[in-house]
Formats: C-alpha cells, sequence, structure tokens
C-alpha cells in the first residue's frame, strides 16, 4: 500500500497548467540538417527570440547570442491548441542569416516569381533505426533476406515500423502540415517514405521540416531513431532520397508539356548544380525511376502536369532544393555559374 501523501493529489490539476499558451520554438542547427527545439511561455503571438546557439553549432561562446525569427507556424499536435510549433530563421548578432539559414534567401527568390505559382511536392525517404545505430527490426547480428519482397510489403517479416509511421501521419495533419496518406515501405527493410505537397513557394521548405520535426518527435516517444542519412546501410542496401515534384502555373495549362520539356532541357545544361547523388550523368525519361527527371506517364498522355527530380538526397535541405529549381527553370540561368544571391 502506498502511503506517500502526494499519491492522493488531484493528478488533474496538470490539466490548469497545460493549458497555457506556449510556442515550441523549432530552427535548424548548425549542421543544416538536425532540428533544434526549445519552448516558451507566450500571452501573445510568438516573437523574435534571442537564444544562446554555442551549443548548437552556430556560434561562439564567446558571442553566442542569435536570433530566432518566427517563419511559419503550426498547430502543435503534442500539447494541443492554443500551443504551437513555430519554426524559426536563425539570424547573427548582425542581423544577417546564419549560414544554415537558407529559407531566407529562398523566400527571396520565391517572391520573384510567385506569379508563375511554383507548387512542389516532395516524396521524403527515412530509416527507422534501433538507439544501438541497428535497423528497427532486423536481427541484432545479422541480416535480412535480400531486397525484393519489403518494398510496399505487409507483415510482421516485411514491415518494421508500421505503427510508427503512421502515428507520424496523424500529428502532421492536426498540426497543418500538408502530408498525403501515401505512406509506404521502401525497398530496404525499416525503410519509409512519406509524402509532403503541394505546396507553393516557400510553404514546401516549411512542411517538410515540420514534418520532420515531428517525426523525430514521435520517434523519440516511441524509443527509435528517425534517420535521413542518405546511405545508412552499406554495400548493396537501397539508398534514400527526396523526389522533388515540380509544377508551375504554365505547365498545367494546355500543352503545358512544352514548358515541362523546356525546363529538363536547363536542367540538363545544370546537372551538377542540382546533383546530390553519386551519379554525374544526366537523363530523362517517361516513366523511368532510373533517371534524373522522371516524367509520369499521365503527363505525357495529358501534355500537362508535372516532372520529378530525382536527385536530391533524403537529407537535402528543402529550401535549397526549391530555390534552384527556381533559379534554373523560372530565371533561366545557365551554364555552369554561381547562383546570383541577394546581398
Amino acid at each position: 500500500m502506498t502511503t506517500s501523501a502526494s499519491s492522493h493529489l488531484n493528478k488533474g490539476i496538470k490539466q490548469v497548467y497545460m493549458a497555457l499558451f506556449q510556442a515550441m520554438y523549432i530552427w535548424i542547427d548548425g549542421t543544416g540538417e538536425g532540428l533544434r527545439c526549445r519552448t516558451q511561455t507566450l500571452h501573445s503571438e510568438p516573437k523574435c527570440w534571442n537564444s544562446d546557439t554555442s551549443s548548437t553549432l552556430e556560434s561562439e561562446g564567446s558571442n553566442s547570442d542569435m536570433y530566432l525569427v518566427p517563419a511559419a507556424m503550426f498547430q502543435d499536435p503534442f500539447r494541443k491548441d492554443p500551443n504551437k510549433l513555430v519554426l524559426c530563421e536563425v539570424f547573427k548578432y548582425n542581423r544577417k542569416p546564419a549560414e544554415t539559414n537558407l529559407r531566407h534567401t529562398c523566400k527571396w527568390i520565391m517572391d520573384m516569381v510567385s506569379n508563375q505559382h511554383p507548387w512542389f511536392g516532395m516524396e521524403q525517404e527515412h530509416t527507422l533505426m534501433g538507439t544501438d545505430g541497428h535497423p528497427f527490426g532486423w536481427p541484432s547480428n545479422s541480416f535480412l533476406g535480400p531486397q525484393g519482397p519489403y518494398y510496399c510489403g505487409v507483415g510482421a517479416d516485411r514491415a518494421y515500423g508500421r505503427n510508427i509511421v503512421e502515428a507520424h501521419y496523424r500529428p502532421c495533419l492536426y498540426a497543418g502540415v500538408k502530408i498525403q496518406a501515401e505512406t509506404n515501405t521502401k525497398v530496404m527493410p525499416a525503410q519509409w517514405e512519406f509524402p509532403i505537397g503541394p505546396c507553393e513557394g516557400i510553404g514546401m521548405g516549411d512542411h517538410l521540416w515540420v514534418a520532420r520535426f515531428i517525426l523525430h518527435h514521435v520517434c523519440e516517444d516511441s524509443g527509435v531513431i528517425a534517420t535521413f542519412d542518405p546511405k545508412p546501410i552499406p554495400r548493396n542496401w537501397n539508398g534514400s532520397g527526396c523526389h522533388t515534384n515540380f509544377s508551375t502555373k504554365a505547365t498545367w495549362e494546355e500543352n503545358g508539356l512544352k514548358y515541362i520539356e523546356e525546363a529538363i532541357e536547363k536542367l540538363s545544361k545544370r546537372h551538377q548544380s542540382h546533383q546530390t547523388s553519386d551519379s554525374n550523368d544526366f537523363s530523362a525519361g517517361v516513366a523511368n525511376y532510373s533517371t534524373s527527371i522522371r516524367i509520369p506517364r499521365t503527363v505525357c498522355q495529358e501534355k500537362k502536369g508535372y516532372f520529378e527530380g530525382r536527385c536530391p538526397s533524403a537529407n537535402c535541405d528543402p529550401f535549397s532544393v526549391t530555390e534552384a529549381l527556381i533559379h534554373t527553370c523560372l530565371l533561366n540561368e545557365t551554364g555552369d555559374e554561381p547562383f546570383q544571391y541577394k546581398n
């Protein structure tokens, strides 16, 4: 029998405090891939917050304060409304964007071409790992059978971690993230994919980064790790990508295929600027999943729609990927000259 007086206290009192408004500030750290977060109790809409970033690989201890500037806000699926998830841009002491703040320039570029309505969809592949660094569900001291039965597989011997990825879907919906209900296992066991989009302009990067944050949070609750490593397991096991679908108002109009083909021609001349895999060769094809650019069969038949860039790796920064597409396809930058950014 419990004798502690605290055992008789009303645990429901916690709900009174949980109803207070908090914001979870989220930002990209100095690696350009990791996400950090901290909470703040608010009495109004989230505002700029000064934060020590010496331990997030973004500054030195002698000059470590940086500014977390709210950029996009979502409902908090973990603490519920009115709490918020606030994706922030990071700025240095001199108010210039941090090196890993790729959103700042991307937003400026997207605003330049807003009249063309650039739409994106990104297919985020990832792998579930145990805290020991071994793929989730794999035998501890050996490998599973060769690839083949796992893609879109079902069953305890083919799908590892379905409850985790399905648990990720609903918090994304609650938050307002534009996630599609197309989650499926990939070629390697414990490897999964979730698609985000369609999103217009800067929204693509915002929604994908927050979807990644929510996945990390769900995995934390489940005691596993989600990795976006492009090649988490060596040798013949499949790597992970982040295929990017792109279209504009023009590509969806009659004979939009013409604009798709023009965009692909431009991309062929700047392949190295967009490439994040090991291949140096550019290729494009209809319904061909081994090419750099894939045109879906229905797009070819209807002569309008979108195309898929298959180069970006799973750990890409979506702000960088989407901005690069704008530079090449809509701003007509050609050759191997570096992208021109606003000072």
